[in-house]
């Protein structure tokens, strides 16, 4: 078939793109601006037209399949309808591309990219989509010959439902991307509950209050009673944890913090349902990371630059008590947070919450909110978090081995010690690795 994507460059799209083409289909698509992922898509061999336009659409593709982000008025959209070719959102595709495979789905608020990630290192010879870039195979799609697929699936508009899920994986379940469900816990938790049933094997973290009181046949992980950290350790300068799950002995896997111990459990007793718990042991320590989670961009001999993608409160706490086990590790004390706040809506629905998650912090800088499509909304971060003494800055700049805050053009600070991260879920990523 020939499928085009209107919004090829999002996450999401883009690994669903590549996975079609490895598949054998023809792929192309679209968006509004050239990015590093829309270079690397054309670098694989994929063409991607840049900006989207009527005159993109040529009326012989047999399909077009459109990103959450594509509103009705789309000018791609409507040529489509107008030639009479079938479209379908991301959601509505995901049936047609996931049919055939036996699906281990991996859904919830918090972990979902790292524990579908460190999954695919165990199930090594299974095809990945994942909602991030693994470290270990260099793209958010590993593609093999195999019924088996480790599958990110997403709650933000409910697409998880369509993932055909053998085994359904979920990492927690708190509301979260409430604009989608109304604000109505009711439906937001059905979904879950209608996701998981959906499933045959089903794996639950229930430390989740809603999850721990489903009742339902599910291996359940409880991790203050299954799940024991022996030690924080550096090798070759990365971060590991070593911990012990039930009585399956101990298992090391990159990264810090107990949410990571928490996530490679989850992704361990789904995997034993392949293979036995030695290869599980084994094959981990194939895992790397993901690009954009603790993601370390630049090394100085007086600072560290970490990128992160987290975005939510829950989320940033968790990254910050793995980044207090890091900087004791390397010997700084200073940690700097540069936050990129993501939605206005995420931000007024969560404001007392943002407002605790930094504290242990030496130093908090407030860029503009990444809107991701949402209408300006007002929101008066100076009074709302007036107890740290933030300071504002439009954006960051990588200059060489510096990084310097700018506001109206203008170099308001210069960043140059200690452990410097990144928070966000827009274009920091770009703005730390000097992309933008």
């Amino acid at each position: 078939m020939k499928v085009h994507f209107i919004g090829i460059g999002g996450i999401g799209l883009s690994g669903l793109a590549r996975f079609l083409k490895y598949n054998g289909h023809m792929v192309k698509g679209s968006d509004i601006s050239e990015t590093p992922l829309t270079k690397k898509l054309q670098n694989e061999g994929i063409e991607v037209l840049i900006p989207q336009h009527s005159s993109n659409i040529g009326g012989d593709e047999d399909m077009v399949i459109y990103s959450a982000a594509i509103k009705s008025d789309n000018d791609e959209l409507i040529e489509a309808k107008k030639r009479g070719i079938k479209t379908l959102s991301r959601s509505q595709a995901l049936p047609f591309i996931l049919k055939e495979h036996k699906v281990y789905s991996v859904a919830g608020a918090h972990g979902k990219s790292t524990t579908t990630a460190i999954l695919a290192s165990i199930l090594k010879e299974a095809n990945a989509i994942i909602g991030a870039e693994s470290k270990e195979f260099g793209s958010n799609v590993r593609f093999r010959d195999s019924s088996t697929l480790v599958f990110e699936a997403d709650e933000s508009d409910g697409s998880f439902l369509n993932s055909n899920p053998y085994c359904a994986i979920v990492t927690n379940a708190e509301p979260e991307h409430m604009d989608y469900y109304d604000y109505d816990l009711k439906r937001f938790y059905q979904t879950y509950q209608d996701f998981l049933m959906r499933a045959r094997v089903r794996v639950i973290n229930c430390e989740d209050p809603f999850l721990n009181g489903l009742d339902m046949e599910a291996v359940r992980l409880y991790p203050q009673k299954d799940i024991r950290i022996k030690r924080y350790f550096l090798k070759d300068d990365e971060p590991y944890i070593a911990f012990e799950l039930k009585d399956l002995g101990e298992f090391e896997v990159w990264g810090f913090g107990e949410h990571i111990a928490l996530d490679a459990s989850l992704a361990i007793l789904a995997a034993m349902q392949e293979m036995d718990v030695e290869e599980i042991r084994e094959n981990i320590k194939n895992y790397r990371g993901i690009k954009k989670r603790f993601d370390i961009v630049q090394k100085g001999e007086e600072f560290i630059v970490i990128d992160d993608y987290a975005h939510h409160p829950t989320e940033i706490e968790a990254t910050l008590s793995s980044l207090a086990h890091f900087a004791n590790l390397k010997g700084l004390k200073e940690i700097t947070i540069i936050w990129q706040p993501h939605k206005y809506s995420r931000v007024i629905d969560n404001i007392e919450s943002f407002k605790r998650c930094f504290k242990g912090t030496t130093r908090l800088i407030i860029l503009p909110v990444w809107a991701a499509g949402e209408e300006p909304r007002k929101i008066d971060f100076k009074r709302e978090f007036a107890g740290y003494n933030p300071l504002f800055a439009d954006r960051v700049k990588k200059e060489r081995d510096r990084y310097l805050l700018m506001k109206n053009q203008q170099v308001v600070e210069e960043l140059k010690s200690g452990v410097i991260i990144g928070f966000g879920a827009g274009d920091i990523t770009y703005q730390l690795r000097g992309l933008k």
